[in-house]
């Protein structure tokens, strides 16, 4: 069954994202004191006295602002209390009851959700500083430090109370997929056009989605966790810290993802810096699609699209094995082939060659083409296996591992991409002498 999901909301800089943070025992959300850090919706899954939930981070509200980004923020929360089965208000005692928290408690009560109303920054409990809350209306205040997880326990032990059922544990069988880019290439846009609805802010202005974003759905009955990431840039051009914070979470993001869709801006091409991106997901061993958005505004002949697949054979020549798609995540233009594209090339990196055929094939490939000799010595294969996959990994046990040249390995890579369809993964291979560790 579904996990129920808990939202955390308030006005900003009251203390949501550390709470976050501290419950489900990642540092997910960025935290900083500055209103208006947390923008998008941040999910990830909790657990407390066996009861499984999805915490679901806030932008700090402001319901009076008039300010563009303040909007969005507002409209992105409200999307959260809808989709909430719990509602914890959050409240800061430092500054005490302000007139924005009476807006969002009212908010709050007519939505119709349980909602369990948070006192943070109570570093000393004194209940007489509690008082003033029940003018919310929300019923019992709970006196809380997120910071030294004080009280903390009572506040979790009234969430769980409201929940109908418990969640199950896990979604260890769910495929994740990290959205990844440059500022401003449409990645939020390709990730609300993949899920149907406007999941994450999508504007203009670079920059937007600072953390990274995980939304799980189904997808022709596999499970899915979309990651949306901030837009990497240059190092000189990250001046802000917290922006610097927001590239770590997209390149971590890599690390932990299943597949990548690298999403270039189609107008403006393959820059040096989405070339350096695609080489650290190549790096990380991750099988990747080169998604080439705002296709829709490109001028285009007959010949248009093999033009750009072979500029991007040109710069992309370490991963010669990508896999690219042209579509307009804004118009929704091959959008649908995305998916089935990265599920694709995710069977590729998963896909395992038995020993035998690999040995017929390392036989032929030799008898083609014997190892150069070096000093009068010839490299010798015993027999090879595929050790690994994501990415697939073969073995090569040989006599002497210094006799295979670069040049050798890369021709075997081929044969056995020539094999086996291994299109839209790395291919790792490790030589080894018998008795020897890896070189």
């Amino acid at each position: 069954m579904a996990k129920p999901i808990v939202a955390i909301v308030g006005r900003p800089n009251v203390g949501k994202s550390t709470f976050f943070n501290k419950v489900t025992g990642k540092r997910i959300s960025i935290v900083k004191d500055t209103p208006g850090v947390t923008r998008d919706r941040l999910y990830a899954d909790a657990e407390w006295c066996g009861h499984y939930f999805t915490l679901v981070d806030t932008g700090g509200l402001e319901l009076k602002s008039d300010d563009e980004m303040w909007k969005h923020i507002k409209k992105q929360a409200e999307i959260a209390i809808d989709t909430a089965d719990v509602i914890i208000l959050f409240t800061d005692v430092k500054s005490g009851l302000t007139g924005a928290d009476k807006d969002v408690a009212h908010k709050l009560r007519v939505s119709g959700k349980p909602v369990v109303l948070a006192v943070n920054k109570l570093d000393t409990y004194k209940p007489e500083l509690l008082y003033e809350y029940y003018e919310l209306g929300l019923g019992e205040p709970f006196g809380i430090s997120a910071e030294h997880m004080t009280g903390v326990g009572e506040l979790l032990d009234e969430v769980v109370s409201h929940f109908k059922e418990s969640g199950e544990s896990g979604e260890d069988d769910a495929v994740k997929i990290a959205v990844v880019g440059r500022p401003n290439a449409g990645k939020s846009c390709l990730c609300n056009r993949l899920l149907g609805f406007e999941r994450t802010i999508v504007s203009d202005i670079a920059g937007t989605t600072r953390d990274a974003i995980d939304t799980p759905f189904t997808y022709k009955e596999q499970k899915f966790i979309l990651i949306d990431t901030a837009g990497i840039r240059k190092k000189k051009s990250v001046e802000e810290d917290l922006e610097y914070y927001s590239v770590l979470r997209a390149l971590a993001a890599i690390r932990r993802a299943d597949v990548c869709l690298i999403v270039v801006d189609s107008a403006e091409g393959l820059t040096e810096q989405t070339v350096k991106i695609c080489g650290y997901v190549h790096e990380q061993g991750k099988p990747s699609v080169i998604v080439m958005n705002k296709w829709d505004l490109v001028e285009k002949d007959t010949h248009t699209v093999n033009k750009f697949n072979d500029k991007l054979k040109e710069d992309l020549k370490f991963m010669d094995y990508f896999r690219a798609v042209y579509i307009s995540a804004k118009t929704g233009q091959r959008a649908e082939k995305v998916l089935d594209l990265a599920q694709s090339v995710l069977g590729h990196a998963r896909f395992r060659v038995s020993t035998g055929l690999l040995n017929d094939l390392v036989l032929d490939s030799v008898r083609m083409n014997e190892p150069p000799s070096v000093n009068g010595r010839r490299l010798k294969i015993h027999y090879a296996t595929q050790a690994d996959i994501c990415p697939p990994t073969f073995i090569f046990f040989v006599n002497d591992g210094e006799l295979m040249h670069f040049s050798y390995r890369r021709y075997l890579e081929n044969r056995i991409r020539t094999a086996f369809d291994f299109s839209g993964t790395p291919v790792k291979i490790i030589v080894r002498e018998q008795g020897k560790d890896d070189e």
